[in-house]
């Protein structure tokens, strides 16, 4: 016999005794275990019968009767033994079924609403914790001052550079500083003494350490079509400098307990800290807003350094033929050709300037990039 019920009286143990529940057209046929006093099966018709809803869930069919042997209890819980008994009772026993299946409703979906107040709690608090450990990090950044991060960037810049070809004069050079000049002279209030250098390699990037210290590569000169595509890539690094990318990334990897730590006065331990990053910080990857605000903020900076911003976007756009096959959500930067999709649209709503050309020859400047002799620092 598998049971299918439990069933309790005076006769059997406090714990029930399982039983086996047959619906029938006249009414239950209860069969016990051969171990249980009295364990004949013993028939009951409808008419002697009382439902109501029970167990801890209320999730249970209670029935009740009354014996020879006395009051009897039945929990059935079985969905096929309550379906049948549901499509087998007579009318009197409809209403009685009915508040118990509302019973369940009810019980069902307050649990629900538990479970979801439940579960919008933890949700706000992981959420809460996460816009929190973000507003820690701006708090802890703006507490370092400026002669730190130099110094940390400095150590890593410098790091760098000793292991790379340094391109020192020539066209390339002047031309790299022309840009920035013209940059870094439209940046109010600028705590930054920027340092561009220029290296020799194949790589089409430039990138920017915390402090103010900038790398340009040759292979990048050598694939931009115009100064102004260099220059809009320099500005996008500066602004990264300007809006202090670098050192939230850094700041952010160090954690929340050294987060919570700056920003409560701890600043001296930081540095420390910071020793030990040494050449990581090379390999620290800006986030896809941090990206998306470099674009735009160095967009206005060309805008205000009167260098065509259209240089940048174009310079973007025949990225974007790199960018073919690539979802956008596999990487942390957005793509060349939605990034030149967007500085299109906030172009369009700046005002209207009319760029001033850079002194040097593009092209002249290429054609010395092949020749010029290396040096290392």
């Amino acid at each position: 016999m598998t049971p299918n019920a439990l069933c309790f009286g005076e006769e059997f143990p406090a714990s029930g005794a399982a039983c086996l529940v047959h619906v029938e057209e006249h009414g239950l046929t209860v069969t016990f275990a051969a171990d249980t006093a009295n364990a004949q099966p013993e028939s009951v018709p409808f008419s002697n019968l009382t439902v109501s809803a029970g167990g801890i869930d209320h999730d249970h069919l209670v029935v009740k009767w009354k014996s020879v042997q006395g009051e009897r209890t039945l929990y059935l819980k079985n969905p096929d033994v309550i379906r049948a008994f549901r499509e087998a009772v007579p009318d009197h026993l409809d209403l009685p079924l009915a508040q118990v299946a509302e019973r369940v409703r009810q019980v069902r979906h307050r649990r629900r609403l538990v479970w979801g107040i439940v579960g919008g709690a933890i949700l706000s608090s992981v959420l809460g914790l996460w816009l929190g450990a973000d507003l820690l990090v701006d708090i802890a950044v703006s507490r370092i001052p400026v002669e730190w991060e130099h110094k940390l960037g400095e150590s890593a810049y410098r790091d760098f550079l000793s292991h790379q070809e340094v391109v020192k004069e020539g066209s390339g050079v002047v031309a790299v500083e022309e840009m920035t000049h013209r940059l870094t002279e439209q940046i109010l209030n600028n705590p930054y003494n920027f340092q561009v250098t220029v290296v020799r390699s194949d790589i089409v990037n430039a990138f920017a350490l915390p402090g103010g210290f900038v790398v340009v590569f040759t292979g990048l000169m050598k694939k931009a079509e115009s100064g102004e595509e260099v220059a809009g890539v320099l500005s996008h690094e500066l602004n990264h400098v300007l809006q202090r990318h670098g050192l939230e990334r850094i700041v952010k990897n160090l954690g929340l307990l050294t987060v919570m730590a700056i920003v409560f006065g701890n600043q001296q331990g930081l540095v420390g800290v910071m020793k030990q990053l040494g050449v990581e910080l090379l390999t620290l990857k800006f986030g896809r807003e941090q990206e998306t605000e470099a674009d735009l903020t160095g967009l206005q900076l060309l805008q205000r350094a009167k260098i065509d911003p259209s240089g940048m976007i174009r310079f973007f756009e025949r990225l974007s033929e790199k960018d073919e096959g690539r979802m956008e959500w596999l990487s942390t930067h957005p793509m060349s050709a939605a990034r030149a999709e967007r500085l299109k649209v906030e172009l369009a709503a700046l005002p209207k300037t009319l760029p001033e050309p850079f002194t040097f020859d593009w092209k002249q400047v290429q054609v010395s990039l092949r020749s010029q002799p290396v040096t290392v620092p």
